[in-house]
């Protein structure tokens, strides 16, 4: 399903594969994250995604209340993840409402790894 809205000239359709681009941007450009991880990966290892590949690393759902975002990904080791995950949440939320112009009722992030230099 994707995001919709309607006003006096018409209607607006957002694709989740648009919104799930918005939140792969947002959530790379936060101080400590590496990248986006392929959702819920297999074998317990964290593949770090492309650029190009960032909306695999986000879930979208659509409820009455509004967005529910799941975002996967992959911190630098010696960073504080809770600290990551609330600024993460902020970001994202802020930026997805003011592109799209929709509600985002939750954003949950899903730490799939740390990278180590």
């Amino acid at each position: 399903m994707n995001g919709k809205f309607d006003n006096s000239r018409g209607n607006v359709r957002v694709a989740n594969r648009v919104i799930a681009k918005i939140v792969g941007y947002t959530a790379t450009g936060c101080y400590g994250v590496v990248g986006m991880a392929l959702s819920g990966g297999k074998d317990g290892i964290a593949k770090l995604l492309k650029l190009e590949q960032m909306d695999r690393g986000v879930k979208i759902r659509m409820t009455d209340d509004g967005i529910e975002i799941a975002l996967f990904i992959i911190v630098e080791y010696g960073t504080n993840i809770s600290a990551i995950g609330e600024v993460i949440r902020s970001s994202v939320k802020y930026h997805v409402e003011d592109m799209t112009g929709l509600n985002v009722a939750r954003v949950d992030v899903n730490v799939e790894g740390i990278r180590v230099n």
